[in-house]
């Protein structure tokens, strides 16, 4: 799927400088950078919704003692 992103000036050379080094494209480097950082943005965002959620009263928390317990996994 092609999409367009407007870079600062300064990392779209270091981008550009990269792929001329290594004969890569700038889309190969772009996509590497999204492949290896979109887990942990989805894990950012939904850790800040819930801390949200449970700030608000909307979700509940579980003391680890008692997911310990549950799971079977106490010492």
């Amino acid at each position: 799927m092609p999409i367009s992103i407007r870079l600062p000036s300064d990392v779209e050379t270091r981008l550009a400088d990269l792929a001329a080094r290594t004969g890569r494209s700038k889309t190969f480097y772009a996509t590497e950078a999204i492949v290896g950082h979109i887990d942990d943005l989805e894990d950012l965002y939904l850790a800040e919704q819930r801390l949200t959620d449970v700030r608000s009263g909307k979700s509940d928390t579980v003391a680890i003692e008692e997911l310990m317990k549950r799971y079977g996994l106490e010492d």
